[in-house]
C-alpha cells in the first residue's frame, strides 16, 4: 500500500489538469505532445472525478449521532 506523501494530492493533480487545458487551448503544441498531455489531462481528470467520488460518498454517510456529534460511517464500495 503506497503511503500518502506517496500520492498527488488532488489540488495539485487539478492544477496540473488546468495547466494541461491552458496548454492545448494555445493551440502552439505539435501534435505528438498534444497527445500525449491529452492523455495525461484524461489520467488526471479522471483520478480527480474518483477523488471527487469517494469524498461525496463519506459525506453521504456523514450523520449526528446520539452524543450530538458528527460521525462518519464507512461504506463499502459496491463496485469492487
Amino acid at each position: 500500500m503506497a503511503k500518502k506523501s506517496d500520492k498527488k494530492t488532488f489540488e495539485s493533480q487539478l492544477q496540473r489538469l488546468e495547466e494541461i487545458v491552458g496548454i492545448l487551448d494555445e493551440g502552439n503544441v505539435p501534435l505528438d505532445r498534444t497527445l500525449e498531455l491529452y492523455e495525461e489531462g484524461v489520467m488526471l481528470a479522471k483520478a480527480c472525478a474518483e477523488k471527487l467520488s469517494e469524498v461525496d460518498k463519506k459525506l453521504q454517510q456523514l450523520s449526528k449521532g446520539a452524543d450530538g456529534l458528527f460521525t462518519v460511517t464507512e461504506i463499502e464500495d459496491d463496485d469492487q
